[in-house]
């Protein structure tokens, strides 16, 4: 039998994803009824700009005051997709105060601040929900935090930023450079006028601290992860990609250590064999490969973002969370109950492409193997070639065994100081295989 009290939303913000959520509620008000057990209702719409017309929502909900809504009392959930840190966070935990669960979609606050969250959520009995904050509409968060639960996770390694795969798909596809592609996101409205939080690794690694914490059962914030920039990646690390049978993507990783004692949290460029099943991702999307002890390996595959999928992501949150009220229950909260430590990048252990532009002699390849060997990195393959405009200098393109991050860092630094060594024009990861 249906309650017929509706279980009362309110929406904090109402941009492209909040605008969403507000029509799939209208439009789909009956269904979304029927499968939580009661009428759900839009009960308020904070906004910044209350002037606009924002088409299909009663103007009479809208408000500037969005403490004042999540303080009203007969909220049930609070839906957050405002971003940010601040008034986010203040408001939150405001809503939950009094009485409201939430719905976020903030990858940024959750990876700075999700412990702040999770304690609030919990002190005052009420839900915290986030499917929307990684991966768009792809399923990815519930299933991490419940259905393999029962499991132990030891890598998740993903395409959790759709700007930057369209980017380098571009770039492998067609040749173009990276500013050519970069020109082609940005007018098709995959890339903002400021792209820095997606190409500098910035998205994607708020988007690794959430992964890792939830996988590992351990606080990881985004301090903790290493990031690099996908900037400098050029059409000439694309051909070499090429030659080695792989292709080149931005990647979040997160790894439990060998011995289970510690993990890591990285976002970088890199190398991955056309053979992984993450290299045929292409255009916009997102997709993400977990390595499960029990499970095996599985992968999440599908839009990353954008308005609609985003709103599926977040509406699919709302209908959990009323169930839970109208049980007078609450879903999962924080587990962080193993406290491992975050290791820094330099214990990283993969394998590595690095291109050096050296004089065109002999005994340079001997000079360069020697640094390698003085380092404890061990060389798998070695090709060298003559430029084609001549100089006296070559290309050289060393690709390693498995090694230490910060061991390859020692011998890039020696390599920097041989006579013979003009530049180091690139160092690539090499992950996947």
């Amino acid at each position: 039998m249906m309650r017929t009290r509706p279980l009362k939303v309110a929406l904090l913000g109402c941009g492209v994803v909040g605008s969403e959520v507000a029509r799939i509620m209208t439009t789909h008000a009956d269904d979304l009824a029927a499968r939580i057990g009661a009428p759900v209702e839009l009960a308020g719409v904070a906004v910044r700009r209350p002037d606009k017309v924002r088409g299909g929502i009663d103007p009479a909900l809208i408000t500037t005051d969005a403490t004042a809504l999540v303080k009203r009392g007969d909220i049930d959930v609070v839906v957050e997709v405002i971003g940010g840190i601040e008034p986010a966070r203040a408001l939150i935990t405001t809503a939950f105060e009094h009485g409201a669960s939430v719905v976020s979609a903030n990858k940024a606050l959750l990876a700075q601040d999700g412990a702040t969250l999770y304690a609030a959520a919990e002190q005052h009995g009420q839900d915290l929900y986030y499917e929307a904050a990684v991966a768009g509409a792809i399923p990815l968060i519930r299933p991490l935090r419940e259905s393999l639960a029962g499991d132990k996770i030891n890598r998740v390694m993903g395409i959790v930023n759709g700007t930057t795969n369209f980017i380098l798909d571009k770039m492998d596809s067609t040749g173009a450079g990276y500013q050519e592609a970069l020109d082609e996101a940005t007018a098709l409205g995959y890339a903002e006028a400021d792209p820095t939080a997606d190409v500098e690794g910035f998205d994607a690694a708020a988007k690794a601290a959430i992964l890792a914490g939830i996988a590992f059962h351990t606080r990881v914030r985004l301090d903790d992860v290493y990031r690099e920039g996908m900037t400098e990646v050029t059409a000439a690390d694309f051909a070499s990609a090429r030659q080695m049978g792989c292709t080149i993507k931005l990647l979040a990783i997160c790894e439990r250590a060998a011995d289970g004692e510690s993990v890591t949290a990285r976002v970088h460029p890199a190398m991955i064999p056309l053979s992984h099943p993450l290299a045929s991702v292409r255009e916009a999307y997102n997709a993400v490969f977990v390595e499960a002890e029990a499970a095996g390996q599985l992968m999440f595959y599908g839009p990353g973002a954008g308005g609609s999928p985003t709103a599926s992501a977040v509406l699919g949150d709302v209908v959990a969370v009323c169930r839970n009220r109208l049980n007078e229950a609450t879903g999962p909260g924080e587990s962080a109950y193993t406290q491992l430590p975050v290791s820094p990048m330099g214990d990283v252990v993969t394998r590595y492409h690095i291109s050096l532009d050296v004089a065109d002699k002999p005994g340079v390849l001997a000079q360069v193997a020697t640094v390698f060997a003085e380092h404890g990195v061990s060389i798998d393959t070695v090709r060298q070639h003559g430029r084609q405009d001549g100089g006296g200098e070559a290309s050289l393109v060393v690709v390693t065994h498995r090694a230490p991050d910060a061991a390859l860092s020692g011998t890039v630094e020696a390599l920097r100081k041989l006579d013979t060594v003009r530049g180091v024009a690139s160092i690539m990861r090499v992950e996947g295989e």
